[in-house]
Parts: C-alpha cells; structure tokens; sequence
C-alpha cells in the first residue's frame, strides 16, 4: 500500500517555511500476523514540535531530517491481525504526519466516539486539553474565586484553559491577536479580553479589563507577554508556564528586565512537561466528561484539508492562523 508522508528536510534556525518540508509517496507494504494497517482521518500539529526542529534533544528528541515525522494523530483500522483490534476501530497515535501505517499495536489506544468526535480526541478531550488541565489544577492551584489570566485565549491550550477556568469558578481575562479572537474568547466565557496587538501597554490593557491584578497566569506566549504578567501579578501571584511561542523562531530575543517582581511580589512559577503528570488523566476525563455534559466546555478547531497542507498548518501557528486546535484531515 502507498502512503504520503512529510519529511523534515533541513533544521530552521528561525521560522520554518515551507522550504524545509517536502511530501514523499513511500511503499507501506500489507500488515502481517500480529499488526494493523491504520488509515490515518485527522492530524495534529503543536507549537512544541517547533523544538523538535531544533537538531538537538531537549526534553524529546529532535525530528530526524528526510525521515517520517510524527505526532498526534487519529485513524481507523482498516485491516487487522491483531486480536486487540477490529477493522473500524478508532484509534489515537503519534503516529502523524503520514496518511496511513502499519503498527504490531503497540502504542495505538482505542478510542470511544460515542459521545465525543474523534478529532476532539487530539484537541480538548486529548493532550491539548490535558495540558491546560494540569496547568491549571496542578501548577498553578485554581481555586473558586481566583482571577487568571490566560494568553493565548483563542489558541488550542488557551481556548480550553478558559472554559476549564471557568468550570472551576475562577475569573478569567483573556489575550488574544484581532478582534474576532477577542470576541471569540467572550463567547466561551471569559469575563474580559484584550486584544494584545491593539494595545500600547498590554499590562495597563489587563487590568483596566479585569480591574485589578490577577491571582495567576497561563503562560503560552512568553516575550512582551511575560514581561506584562510580571507586572499584573498580584502578591503571591502564580505562574503555570507552558509554553513561549513568541520566542521558538527568535532564539535571540532579549529577555524581561523585570525580573524583581519574582522575589519581590513573592511569585510562584512552574515550568511543565504534560507527559509528567499523566496521574491526572482519570480526574481530567471526569472533570472533562461532566464539563462537557453540563455544556461548560465545547469544542472548537480550525481544519486544513489533506496532508499536503500539514506544513501550512503548521507554520500557521505561528502567525495566530487557528482558532482552538489547528487539525488537518487527511
């Protein structure tokens, strides 16, 4: 059988273009005993994944260049002999970047579509919304009552961070590129929302719009971001720090000159990893399932059509192209 997949062509030393993918047809062959053929339907693409581009290991390792590349992905079996599976059944993967593969099972997980759509099971109901949960219970501690703010309010982690926030009785403003983003973090709750590229001084644009300081941040962006969160932070503010896309294409960005306010307003900071806190998975399908049913929590993702488009999609993260999580049907 022939697959399509995206190879890594060289490693970008600022933002990728479409320069260094290229799409190669290879030969997968048919499943033999023990194995399954899997038809990949949806792809993920991650702004962590922009590390893995980096030619070094940091906490994964780094894509190797003119090989298949990988990441979330789900698919149904379309051959099985495999007794743990059935032709039809749904199953999640890092297996991405690739229409179709073959796997002895080994991690393949099935999935239930019953109740949630099979795309969801990369974004809010899979690891996208698992790190906003962590982020949120764990790192940072929200509690009824606290104010937070989440950056990155209309992107796939941001989105469900909100909605999670306010799940959890918290107040949340929100930071978001353009108005329909603004408008969009309003429509699934947040209290507040400010458009970061209209403001002249996004701190003062914060708390005008919450009306005050705030208990905690959601770092997704980092760089100017950053920089206004430690000024917005309220005394014993907390800081669940997930990620800094605005410096993963400018390793040369000069770095907060505030950084007094960590000692003198007594923040607490945590950096995390998802795959670390995997104990959490029961609490967040519980907490995530009743959300859900009481219509707290509703999906949203922002879909490109066929493989070809994977590097588009992509590089369009980093140009705020999605709103929620940016998938590619296959």
């Amino acid at each position: 059988m022939k697959s399509r997949e995206i190879h890594l062509t060289a490693y970008p030393k600022t933002e990728p273009t479409a320069e260094h993918f290229i799409m190669v047809e290879t030969d997968i062959g048919s499943p033999g005993e023990g194995q399954v053929l899997v038809a990949n339907k949806f792809l993920s693409v991650d702004p962590y994944m922009r590390g893995r581009m980096s030619g070094v290991r940091t906490y994964i390792d780094p894509f190797a260049l003119g090989a298949a590349m990988d990441g979330g992905a789900v698919g149904q079996v379309v051959e099985s002999h495999n007794p743990n599976f059935k032709e039809g059944d749904w199953v999640n993967s890092m297996h991405g970047w690739r229409e179709a593969y073959i796997s002895d099972g080994a991690g393949l997980n099935k999935i239930d579509t019953t109740h949630i759509a099979p795309e969801d099971f990369l974004g809010i109901a899979g690891l996208t919304g698992m790190t906003a949960y962590v982020g949120l219970k764990r790192i940072i501690d929200l509690q009824a009552g606290d104010s937070v703010w989440i950056s990155a309010g209309a992107g796939a982690v941001g989105s469900a961070a909100i909605q999670f926030s306010k799940a959890m009785g918290a107040k949340v403003v929100a930071t978001a590129g353009g108005q329909d983003k603004v408008d969009y973090c309003l429509s699934i709750g947040a209290d507040a929302a400010v458009d970061y590229k209209a403001a002249d001084r996004l701190d003062k644009a914060v708390i005008e719009a919450m009306g005050g300081g705030v208990d905690a941040y959601f770092e997704n962006v980092g760089g100017t971001h950053w920089t206004a969160a430690l000024e917005v932070l309220k005394p014993k503010g907390r800081i669940a720090a997930c990620g800094m896309i605005q410096r993963y294409n400018d390793p040369g960005a000069q770095i907060t000159d505030n950084l007094t306010y960590i000692v003198g307003k007594s923040l607490r900071i945590g950096g995390f990893i998802v795959s670390d806190h995997f104990d959490l998975l029961p609490a967040f399908i519980g907490d995530l399932g009743k959300w859900m049913a009481e219509g707290k929590v509703t999906p949203r993702n922002t879909v490109m059509d066929g493989i070809e488009n994977m590097p588009d999609a992509f590089i369009g993260l980093f140009s705020g192209a999605n709103t929620g999580k940016m998938l590619v049907k296959v």
